[in-house]
């Protein structure tokens, strides 16, 4: 049996979001359901959702600025917006700042699950490009799977996922430290620059059964993924 689609929803009307979960997983889609912004980011995060679905109306952190700060961090999940709010410029600013795909409330649920179905169709073909190799090793960028030769599979976290990702976009050209802190971790103070050298030594392990794999330091600019 195929693993069940993992969709992330932040809906902080506590009877709504129940609905919605118990109905969507009557479907073979696994919910993991938050109740606040804050809340969703964690879990976005921690987990590997597939898409998104926000509300826009939420407390601690509202569905737009939940988005914002994810598409910082992951340009490519699928976002679908849930809210009550009918005026064209909400519709457009959700759009403007990374959604996909917008629902006004009230809704049926068989629209929300085409719309879903829809968007993970659409954005598979996408993923199919992002199967990166680099040496003897496979890299599945959406799942975050390091795989040497036909060996098992190496699970990623969020950020070392990305940050390899960039490396290999820029295999045998140095990436620009200052750029990548800033779109990795938000800044490039020195507590963050710390940060990613832990990073940067934890890809150096496990890519280190391929010895034609090297991760430089370039003194003063970033780092060269060569191969």
């Amino acid at each position: 049996m195929a693993n069940p689609i993992k969709i992330l929803l932040a809906e902080d009307e506590a009877s709504l979001g129940l609905i919605i979960k118990e109905s969507l997983e009557t479907r073979d889609i696994q919910v993991l359901l938050c109740n606040d912004g804050e809340q969703a980011l964690q879990t976005y995060q921690n987990d590997t959702p597939e898409l998104l679905v926000l509300d826009v109306m939420m407390p601690k952190k509202d569905g737009f600025t939940l988005a914002k700060e994810i598409r910082e961090l992951d340009d490519t999940i699928p976002i679908i917006f849930l809210t009550a709010k009918s005026q064209t410029q909400d519709v457009v600013e959700g759009f403007t700042i990374g959604g996909n795909d917008y629902l006004k409330k009230p809704f049926s649920m068989e629209e929300l699950i085409v719309r879903i179905h829809n968007l993970l169709n659409r954005s598979n073909v996408q993923k199919k490009a992002d199967i990166l190799h680099i040496g003897q090793f496979t890299f599945d960028f959406p799942k975050q799977k390091l795989q040497f030769n036909d060996e098992d599979t190496v699970q990623l976290t969020h950020r070392e996922a990305h940050l390899l990702f960039h490396l290999i976009k820029n295999k045998n050209e140095v990436l620009d430290r200052s750029l990548i802190l800033n779109k990795l971790w938000g800044n490039d103070d020195f507590f963050s620059a710390r940060s990613m050298d832990v990073f940067i030594t934890k890809l150096r392990k496990k890519l280190k059964q391929d010895s034609s794999i090297q991760i430089l330091n370039v003194r003063g600019f970033g780092y060269k993924l060569v191969c």
